[in-house]
């Protein structure tokens, strides 16, 4: 085999957003791209806010000498202190320059942490529905991950379930909110009451477990919604998030991981992050989108055009006789497979040309993923392939 054995695993396992696209690709050779309806992939269709692009011209027209070279590991001290400043007015705590790493999206800031922290046949719990990467990044660093789900009704946390999960093995467990896949909001009163039990472990036991906080959406949240900072609710928290949903930068990998300052380990870890950014290969986050992002801490995407598609898709699929959770924030739905297959569902709603990823991509059998961050047109468009797959699987349509 040319490739090693558990990497052609880990591809047959990972590949239902990978085998959606592609089936999309060959639905708009044949069909038109007009007439396919993809909602398979969380790439953002809105562009940067305008700050964005008066940033990037001012960098352009006045290059500062030497802002393509290497910088210290941790990333520009200009930007961790600004990403610092944002963090403090959220949390109320004390956080610095210091707490920060900038990172290559929340994908290497996840891996940097994971590698700081796991020895080998350490565990790592995810909630289920869970972001499929998850898996393979704990894989990555020696971990294994243990799946605990979240309230089947609401997809909020399950306290009493992660508990039970906890042994001597455990060394962190992932939480993201808004969510991927399901756009629910964990509360503050459930993010506390976790934080109480891991204290409360490493009070009795010394054992530290610490709670990786995964944020790419902490800053699109509907119908005035806040989303809660985990650092004054857990003590061993870790913030992991990227700039790619929230500016719609998701092409230039730019993220950052910060540590909570009230952690008695925190030079520790951060010393170890710096250096496992680097062997990683990551080496630093981007130059230039390290400088940009530094002045844009307070900038977003517009989220009214985010809540006007949730909006729209849930009256109208809800009308149609589906049955899903109203997300709180993100761009995902994640409804019910009105089949008990929902690959099958999937692949029936493929015959209408919609491109969906079934729950059992994301840890969830018997639900299937709609991803709206697609133009507006595209949603209206698709309207009435949905009430003929409606009608076809029994619903109302």
């Amino acid at each position: 085999m040319a490739i090693a054995m558990k990497i052609a695993g880990h591809i047959s396992r990972s590949s239902w957003i990978r085998r959606m696209f592609e089936e999309g690709e060959r639905l708009r050779l044949e069909f038109g791209a007009e007439n396919v309806y993809d909602f398979t992939l969380g790439n953002p269709d809105v562009e940067p806010p305008k700050a964005f692009y008066r940033e990037l011209l001012a960098l352009a027209q006045n290059p500062l000498p030497g802002m393509h070279r290497y910088m210290n590991n941790a990333g520009y001290a200009e930007t961790r202190a600004a990403v610092a400043a944002k963090l403090a007015k959220d949390s109320g705590l004390n956080v610095t320059a210091d707490h920060v790493i900038m990172t290559c999206g929340a994908g290497g800031a996840l891996n940097a942490v994971l590698k700081t922290i796991l020895n080998p046949g350490e565990e790592v719990i995810i909630l289920a529905p869970y972001f499929v990467e998850y898996k393979f990044y704990i894989d990555n660093h020696g971990g294994v991950p243990v799946e605990v789900w979240t309230d089947h009704e609401t997809f909020q946390l399950d306290i009493d379930a992660i508990e039970k999960a906890l042994t001597s093995r455990t060394r962190a467990i992932i939480v993201c909110s808004p969510n991927n896949p399901t756009g629910v909001i964990y509360p503050a009163e459930s993010l506390k009451r976790l934080g109480d039990i891991l204290k409360d472990i490493h009070r009795r036991t010394g054992h530290l477990i610490y709670a990786i906080s995964d944020e790419p959406y902490a800053r699109i949240a509907f119908d005035g919604k806040h989303v809660p900072n985990i650092f004054p609710l857990v003590e061993s928290s870790i913030i992991v998030t990227s700039h790619s949903k929230d500016l719609a930068l998701p092409g230039e990998r730019i993220g950052y991981l910060a540590a909570n300052p009230r952690m008695d380990t925190v030079l520790q870890f951060m010393e170890g992050a710096v250096f496992s950014n680097r062997t990683l290969g990551f080496v630093n986050a981007p130059a230039l989108m390290q400088r940009l992002v530094t002045k844009l801490q307070d900038e977003s995407v517009d989220i009214a055009d985010y809540q006007a598609k949730r909006d729209l898709l849930v009256s109208e699929l809800t009308a149609m006789g589906f049955e899903m959770v109203r997300p709180d924030g993100a761009f995902y739905l994640f409804p019910k497979s009105p089949l008990k297959d929902d690959v099958e569902f999937v692949k029936l709603a493929q015959k209408h040309h919609i491109l969906l990823v079934p729950g059992a991509g994301f840890g969830a059998p018997g639900f299937f993923r709609i991803a709206y961050c697609v133009d507006m047109k595209v949603i209206e468009r698709s309207l009435p392939a949905w009430r003929a797959l409606a009608r076809e699987v029994g619903l109302k349509g």
